[in-house]
């Protein structure tokens, strides 16, 4: 009984003292996303808080931690720009119906569709984007980037870099922080290290009055407890017209990006989210946060790793991580405008090193050339698009791409037996990849009288499968041959037209092909 107590206590330690560190890490990410998004810094700040409260309560997955990102800040900029603000608390309200929805149709299931090397190039290119997006802070407000003229110009990397003296002693102080981060570990893990990273360098530069950018020189955190108002926009068919693309599409992002995460976490801690759960979660938390001024978020793969390698793992962390961000913008702004820009830009360098899958450099030789080319596909497309599109094409080529081998595999074998018909066996599935390369193999105007296809060792995968099968028994017809097609299932003979009386019945040795549904308990109920 001592024991279990005791770890459970540890836990708890564990779970607040990583909320804080998270905590302390969201301030700079949603000031930044919201200035990304065209909106008041308070409106990220809000949307990490109230986002990131009710997705760790309600949402499936305990240890991750959501907030808004920068996925789906890139496409609110034109919506704000466009129609302002309260068009934007409409679509996340709306946004949130459908994530909602999403939840009660069980669609987390088709997460498992993403093939592993979209998760690889989905992981790499997030790191990447994590790292690009650290470059601004070291650079001026008002300077000309080094991009200038150039094909970068205007992108990520277009940094008007620091003065030298001031670019040394932030990079210095990332290298410290990050260093403290690496090694403190091997000293004591009663405190996170990076926690106390920012909390040895926070005292240091105020200790020392070094000069460097601190969180308040970005934007002040300072508000009150947001109020709750519907958004003023006309109830009209127009405003549904004008929202609704973007509510879907931030939906979607938002939906594949927590899910995802939701796995990485999972292989991460051994343990199972609710995929389904995390759908409702988010889709109620960000119905939330449209009423109170938030821009909506989802699952941040940034934060939530530093969530799991500080020690959070149940929901404590996303709780007290939400809470100390609350706290922060109502009555501790003042202390936390001191951190430095470094400390936190030292901590998520950390976060990249860790999120990067390097192994995928090792094995990038010995896998098939397809799944390489996938893995780095989704990477690139996820820094110079967007995630969504990352995933989609990457499934969309790794689909093609089994289609096009498969495809390959349908032979057939032609003999003659005994009574003088001519004997086809069919092997490999047949499918719309299939059908041109399965029907190029018969014969009809060669063939004897009478001839037999068998199906015993071939699966009809879709309705192109039937209507190949059709198009071959009319082939045979008008070359008078006698055509038998046996072993067939039963699902295939309801749906033929024109080889229907062809088809033999043989009860004792037709198969049966079932469909693989989800059982009474599978992954999405591990955590009911």
């Amino acid at each position: 009984m001592f024991e279990i107590t005791a770890a459970r206590r540890a836990n708890l330690k564990n779970d607040i003292l990583s909320g804080l560190t998270v905590a302390l890490a969201l301030v700079p990410e949603a000031v930044a996303f919201a200035l990304i998004a065209g909106v008041e810094p308070l409106v990220g700040l809000y949307a990490a808080a109230i986002v990131g409260f009710i997705t760790a309560v309600a949402g499936g997955r305990p240890g991750m931690i959501s907030g808004a990102t920068g996925a789906l800040a890139v496409v609110m900029v034109s919506l704000v720009a466009q129609h302002g603000v309260q068009y934007l608390f409409a679509t996340v309200v709306l946004m949130g119906f459908i994530q909602i929805l999403a939840g009660a149709l069980r669609i987390a299931r088709f997460i498992r569709l993403v093939p592993h090397p979209v998760m690889l190039g989905f992981v790499n290119g997030l790191a990447i984007v994590i790292f690009l997006a650290q470059l601004g802070q070291f650079g001026t407000e008002d300077g000309v980037g080094w991009a200038k003229g150039t094909f970068l110009e205007g992108s990520i990397v277009d940094v008007a870099w620091l003065p030298s003296a001031e670019l040394t002693v932030m990079l210095g102080l990332v290298a410290v922080t990050m260093i403290i981060i690496r090694f403190l570990p091997l000293l004591t893990k009663a405190v996170p290290s990076s926690l106390a990273a920012i909390l040895v360098v926070s005292l240091a530069v105020i200790g020392f009055n070094i000069d460097t950018k601190v969180v308040g020189d970005v934007a002040s955190i300072a508000g009150g407890i947001p109020d709750f108002h519907i958004p003023t926009v006309p109830l009209t068919f127009e405003t549904l017209r004008i929202i609704f693309p973007y509510a879907l599409i931030l939906a979607a992002i938002g939906l594949i990006e927590s899910l995802l995460t939701l796995r990485l976490i999972d292989e991460i801690t051994e343990t199972r989210g609710n995929g389904n759960k995390e759908c409702f979660g988010q889709g109620l938390a960000n119905t939330v946060t449209g009423f109170f001024g938030g821009m909506g978020g989802c699952a941040m793969i940034g934060q939530s790793m530093i969530n799991v390698n500080s020690g959070g793992r149940g929901r404590t962390s996303g709780i007290s991580a939400a809470v100390f961000l609350g706290i922060f913008i109502l009555v501790a702004s003042s202390l936390i405008e001191q951190i430095p820009i470094a400390a936190l830009i030292g901590v998520m360098f950390i976060v990249v090193i860790g999120t990067f899958e390097w192994s995928s450099f090792r094995i990038i030789r010995r896998v098939p050339k397809q799944d390489a080319f996938v893995l780095i596909t989704v990477s690139a497309v996820t820094v110079f698009t967007d995630l969504a599109v990352a995933v989609i094409v990457g499934v969309i080529i790794s689909a093609l791409v089994f289609a096009w081998n498969h495809a390959k595999e349908v032979r057939v074998e032609k003999r003659e037996n005994r009574y003088g018909s001519h004997y086809y066996t069919v092997h490999g599935p047949l499918f719309f990849g299939s059908t041109a390369s399965f029907s190029e193999q018969f014969t009809p105007k060669d063939d004897n009288n009478d001839v037999i296809i068998d199906f015993a060792d071939s699966r009809v995968a879709d309705h192109s499968g039937i209507e190949a099968i059709d198009a071959l028994a009319e082939r045979y017809r008008k070359n008078n041959r006698t055509l038998h097609l046996i072993h067939l299932s039963p699902e295939c003979k309801t749906l033929f037209k024109k080889a229907g009386d062809m088809v033999e019945v043989n009860v004792v040795e037709d198969p049966n092909y079932f469909v693989a549904i989800e059982s009474a308990f599978d992954e999405d109920d591990a955590n009911r």
